[in-house]
């Protein structure tokens, strides 16, 4: 283990001491609540960004794109809260549009199922960071919690490979998975395209473009989507600083994932919100953070659907945070959230009927 590992591992344990202190002192030493557009800010997650300002950890947006992968997929496995327990995890690859793309299919434990309902899910980071081991924990407290099969894609990352290559290797992955399920022993007919930030803008494009395929998605489950790569929104200004991720984070993604100049901005594949035509896709449940600077692209999403005539249900957690699936073991409204959202997509499964 290097220094800067060790030195991560210490700074997730110390948080994770402070994150769980009584509230009483949390919101003592937190300080004054703070509060945005009309939303308080949950009191761990406000100590919390007060932890890492006191730390001193870099901003994404001044690291190297190998240091901010190591962080981010660090973070998420110290705060992410005790493995789940799953039946079997098992790693394979897919033939991909430029090679064998890496999978990692995790199993429910004491399933009585023949097919199993799959979510296929999406990592976030913002195109440029996100793996398969960072996600390890929340992928198994899905698969635990919801009762189905997850399958975990390990997407082509910029700036190695620019737009649209997570695109294309996103729709190629649920191509695969809808002629492979029965053969794995999952549902061709209740898949779940999933993802969370830029996990969500992918998964979203995967439902528009595979809308009208012999077993398009059953459900869409899109956590703090970004669907509109312009940035230009209330809540990119109101939530731009001092929650996370930044404004200047979000210009280091873009300047990695995109290509000079507005043209990609406006693709659709890029910022599915700009998509002419949403009607048809598979319905959605979209839940946004009250602090995130995506918090208004995803809400304008949901409202795009429903003109659309598509089911679409938008929930805000009005006290969170972007990023908060990665802080389940050490913020309790983070972990409130995850049930909430697993709940909604076991309920809208339950609705389907199949």
């Amino acid at each position: 283990m290097s220094m800067k590992e060790i030195a991560r591992e210490l700074q997730g344990k110390v948080a994770n001491l402070a994150l769980r202190m009584p509230i009483s002192w949390v919101n003592i030493l937190a300080g004054p609540p703070v509060g945005v557009d009309g939303r308080t800010l949950d009191g761990r997650i406000q100590w919390f960004l007060k932890l890492l300002a006191y730390g001193g950890r870099p901003a994404v947006h001044t690291m190297s794109v190998a240091d901010a992968r190591g962080d981010f997929d660090a973070f998420m496995q110290l705060l992410g809260g005790k493995p789940a327990p799953v039946s079997s995890i098992l790693d394979r690859t897919l033939p991909g549009p430029a090679g064998p793309m890496r999978i990692r299919i995790y199993r429910p434990a004491d399933s009585v199922a023949r097919l199993l309902p799959t979510i296929l899910y999406f990592h976030g980071g913002g195109w440029v960071i996100g793996s398969l081991e960072g996600y390890d924990l929340a992928c198994r407290y899905f698969c635990a919690r919801s009762g189905c099969a997850v399958v975990s894609v390990d997407y082509r990352l910029a700036p190695e490979h620019k737009f649209p290559a997570a695109v294309d290797d996103a729709v190629a992955s649920y191509r695969w998975l809808a002629g492979e399920a029965v053969s794995l022993g999952l549902d061709h007919d209740r898949i779940v395209v999933a993802g969370d930030s830029a996990g969500g803008a992918l998964a979203a494009v995967v439902a528009q473009t595979v809308r009208h395929e012999p077993h398009p998605p059953c459900l869409q489950w899109l956590i703090y989507p970004a669907t509109d790569m312009a940035g230009d929104t209330a809540s990119h200004k109101s939530c731009g600083e001092g929650f996370l991720l930044t404004q200047a984070d979000m210009a280091w993604f873009r300047m990695h994932y995109l290509s000079p100049g507005a043209a990609e901005v406006d693709d659709p594949r890029a910022s599915p919100l700009r998509a002419p035509d949403l009607s048809g896709v598979a319905p959605a449940l979209i839940f946004t953070a009250g602090f995130d600077p995506l918090r208004d692209e995803g809400q304008a999403y949901a409202g795009r659907l429903q003109a659309a005539g598509v089911k679409a249900i938008h929930r805000e957690f009005e006290t969170l945070i972007h990023g908060f699936i990665g802080m389940r073991g050490a913020v309790h409204a983070a972990a409130r959230a995850m049930d909430d959202m697993v709940a909604g997509v076991r309920h809208e499964l339950a609705q389907l009927g199949r």
